[in-house]
This record gives structure tokens, sequence and C-alpha cells, in this order.
């Protein structure tokens, strides 16, 4: 252990990076409650997303790497701000206009649309737990109406009323003029409507109490403990900071001007800011940012119909403080690379190793993988083959590979059914192939006359190696504009694999059948 905590001291892995700022934290003496606590907090209002995913386990990552180079404690919580009011009817559920009716209830008290579990933020909450469970993250699950309801949080709310006029200082200079007239910190719940309201309040510090006016006019009076109201949403941030003594949590960077708003409320409210990771938003096909509520950008099935979880780990792990362009064609490239990366950890040495992304996506212990198959060759196959399912590629890869099998090789059985589906969807409908013209041609007849008599066997370097003596013979210069021949008159594609490597997978004289067909006009046509 000691030998992994010196390499992870000095990694330049970002988890290691953000871990060694966390433990400066606690340099001089331990935390009091005995553990460091992360956090992660999410909005029931809607499905879970693939953003979720992504804040959960990047924290995980850093969590892990904590757990390495120090001997304190971690626990890993997951908020959920179940309380907060509906505020509009989410287009995806059945039941729309009983939802309507319950506009600016909190979502634990608006009936489940679904009719499966006692409310609307239940059943969220229920497949946010189940989504990550899925996944396999350890964590500790946290509604914020049981955290209010419960007294939990009741003595941090009964010093948010005590130092009020702090708080509204700090909240009062980020808001507009006519927002400051009508605002208040805390949000009173109607006891005879049930809706969170955004009313003007007067705070009895000595009595832990608010007096406001209630939807019909009577002015009313509620204490602030016990769940009768809620904090607005930045407020509540930094109250639950101080409530929890929570030492890290990420973040992403639409959420970073109000960082000093966090934690001053924090602060204010007795605690100690936590440390902070903001992250870069991910982007669609067109450079916008994703958004739930637009439905623009990868989905969390989608991306898992086409590739496994690990490749979206794997994604989430590359440059956290970079946006990112997340589309479908990010996939092939997040599959091949992780298998890369997990090919060469073995030989590495600890300090590469620790410095792998395989290391942090598996929390040290990487699998072995059994991918002898890259994900984009088995795209190029499923091509050529006219695969309709996995089965269809098997033969191909058993022949390349004769001692693997989907038993042995799950992995590869997996991607190769990923791959028939990625093809499917969105390779198939972008072929373009073209007639071989001038050169090319005497080119094309040359390779096939060259494979006609290989005596080399399927060694994929060898083949690529002839491959390239061909272009170079018949003049092509730059000899890429040769390959982009092969993989346009042959493929239909602009771009494609190692050709060397393609036809020791596809085979011999399935390939001088494929050059034939383009030869006579047939792929074209």
């Amino acid at each position: 252990m000691s030998a992994l905590r010196d390499a992870a001291m000095t990694s330049k892995a970002w988890p290691f990076e953000e871990a060694r700022r966390l433990l400066k934290r606690y340099e001089k003496a331990p935390p009091e409650k005995g553990y460091v606590l992360f956090e992660t907090g999410y909005g029931p209002s809607g499905l879970p997303h693939i953003g979720t995913f992504g804040e959960v386990a990047r924290t995980t990552m850093i969590r892990r790497a904590f757990e390495v180079i120090s001997d304190i404690p971690t626990r890993l919580i997951c908020f959920s701000d179940d309380m907060d009011g509906m505020r509009k009817v989410p287009e995806n559920v059945p039941n729309r206009e009983m939802l309507q009716r319950n506009l600016q209830r909190p979502l634990t008290d608006v009936p489940d649309p679904f009719e499966e579990y006692p409310s609307f933020g239940a059943h969220n909450n229920a497949m946010l737990r189940r989504f990550l469970d899925t996944f396999g993250f350890e964590y500790e699950f946290i509604s914020a109406t049981e955290f209010y309801k419960s007294g939990q949080f009741d003595a941090t709310l009964l010093r948010a009323a005590e130092r009020y006029d702090a708080l509204m200082k700090v909240m009062l200079a980020s808001l507009r003029e006519e927002r400051q007239q009508t605002y208040s910190i805390f949000l009173p719940i109607s006891p005879k409507t049930g809706r969170v309201l955004y009313v003007p309040v007067e705070v009895d510090a000595g009595a832990g109490t608010v007096t406001f006016k209630d939807e019909d006019g009577e002015v009313t009076t509620l204490p602030v403990t016990g769940g009768n109201v809620k904090l607005q949403w930045k407020p509540d941030f930094g109250a639950r900071w101080a409530a929890l003594d929570v030492d890290f949590e990420m973040y992403g960077k639409d959420h970073s001007t109000n960082t000093p708003i966090y934690d001053s409320i924090c602060e204010i409210l007795g605690g100690r800011k936590p440390e902070h990771f903001t992250y870069e938003l991910f982007l669609d096909q067109n450079g916008e940012k994703i958004s739930k509520s637009k439905g623009n950008g990868l989905t969390i099935d989608e991306w898992l119909t086409y590739a496994s979880t690990e490749s979206l780990s794997y994604f989430m792990f590359q440059k956290p403080k970079t946006a990112k362009r997340m589309y479908f064609d990010v996939i092939p490239k997040a599959m091949d690379e992780y298998h890369q990366q997990l090919r060469a950890y073995p030989a590495q040495d600890l300090a590469k190793q620790v410095d792998n992304p395989v290391w942090h996506i598996h929390g040290g212990t990487p699998p072995e993988s059994h991918m002898v198959v890259s994900y984009s060759m088995l795209l190029n196959l499923a091509s050529v083959a006219g695969a309709s399912d996995k089965s269809g590629l098997w033969g191909f890869i058993r022949r390349y590979a004769p001692d693997a099998t989907p038993e042995k090789n799950p992995d590869l059985d997996a991607a190769a059914e990923y791959a028939v589906r990625y093809f499917r969807d969105f390779v198939k409908p972008t072929l373009v192939f073209r007639r071989a013209e001038g050169k090319e041609v005497a080119a094309l007849e040359d390779l096939r006359r060259r494979l006609s008599t290989w005596e080399g066997g399927q060694d994929a370097e060898a083949l690529q190696t002839m491959v390239f003596a061909v272009g170079t013979d018949h003049g092509f210069e730059p000899l890429r504009s040769w390959f982009s021949t092969l993989y346009e008159v042959l493929l239909g594609q602009s771009q494609g694999p190692r050709f060397g490597g393609f036809i020791a997978l596809y085979g011999i004289h399935e390939t001088i059948t494929l050059i034939d067909r383009a030869l006579a006009g047939e792929l074209a046509a």
C-alpha cells in the first residue's frame, strides 16, 4: 500500500490531484465527525440523466483516490431536493392534467402520475436509486423532505432565522431590484393549499417563525422547523453544506457564478465551506449545452444501447474541465480507447497504472480486456458482412481468433451486438460508395492479384505492408489517398480501419470478392 500511496501522491491524474487538495483540508487534524463527506445533489423534477451519472461517477473516482492517500473513512451522500415545488409539468409523463392541478406543491406531495409510488417525488427518487444501483455506485440516499420534516435540519433553520439579515444581505446583492422587493430565503408551505409560496415574509428570530399572507390573504405564522418552510435553492445549497458538514461537492460550470453565494451561506450558518470541483458542460452535435428539458444530446439509455457502461465512464474521465461534444459519433472512439487502456494496464509500472483511466473507472482493480477485435473494426465488418445480429460477426471473429468464444470473451460478444445496432442506426444510412477511377482501378486489380497469390496467412501487419506497397507502386501521393480510395470504394466511408487488419478479419477470399464487386460497379450501384 505504501508504494501505491507514494505513486498516488505524485500522480497527475485529476482524481488524485483533487484528492490531495481535499487531504490538505485535514492536514492539521482529522475531521471531528470521523469521516470525509462527499455529496452529490439531484433535482427529482424529472428522470435521472447522463449528467447525474457523470457527477456520481466522477465524485466516486475522487473518493477512491482519496482512500488510497488517506486512512480517514469516507461517505458519499446523494441528496434529493424532493421538497422543491413542482414548477412545470414534464412532457414525458401520463396524467398531465392531474399534475397541472398540483403545480407548486412539493414533489413529495404531488401524486404519482404513474400510480406506482406514494408521490411523484418518491417515484423519481426510486428511479434515481435504481439508476445508481444499476451502475454499482456506493452511496447513501437522503431525501430533502425527510431531512426537513424529521428535524435533522432544524438547528440549521433556526440559525438561519437568527442570522436572517446577514443571509439576506448575501442574497439581495445577487438579485435584480424587482426581485429584491419580495425575496426571502424562506419559502413557507401553505397549510391550506400545500403549495410552496414565493411571498414576502417577516422573520421572528427569537421565536423561530415566519409570518406571511397565505394565498387567501389570511396572515399566517409558521415555525421554520419541522418541514413547514423550505429554503430557496441557493440558500439551501449552502445550508445543506453547513448542516451535513460536507467536505466535497462537484457541480457544472453553470453553478460556478453561485459558488461565492453557496460558500457565504455555509459560513454564515457556522459551517466550513467544502472543497469544490467545477466541471465543464457537455455539448450536443451543434455545440449547444445539453439540457434535459430540451432533450438534446445523448441519454444514458441511448449510450448503453450502443456501448458499455465502462466506455461511458471513460468518456466522463477525460478532461472534465474541458467542454466536450457528446453525440453518437463519440461512442466508437470511447469504446476503443477504453480497451486500449485496459490492454496497456498490466504491462505498466505503478506510476503509469495510477494515471491510467481504467484504474479510476474500476477503483484500482481493472479487469482484463478480451477485445481481440476493436469496436471500429466490428463496425466495418458489420458493414461488409451485412450482419443483422452478432452471430453474423462471430464466424469471422472465430476464423481470425480461433480461441475466442462468446463465453471466454464476453466483452467482445457484447461489443459485437452493440456494433450491429450502431451500424444499423448510424453507419448504414450514411454509406456512399463510389466507382474506382483511373489509376485506382489498376491499383485495386493489383491488390486483387496479390491477394489471390497471398501465402502469408492472416498476419495483419504483413497484409498492411502489402497494401502499402500497392499504393506506393501505383504512385499514390500522399499515400493516404490510396487508403481513402479503399474506404470510399470498398466500404462506402471516408475513413476506415487499418486495412491489413480488416483483410485479416474479413478474410482473403471475401476481400477479393469485395474488390470484384466494386470493380463491377455493384457496390456503387
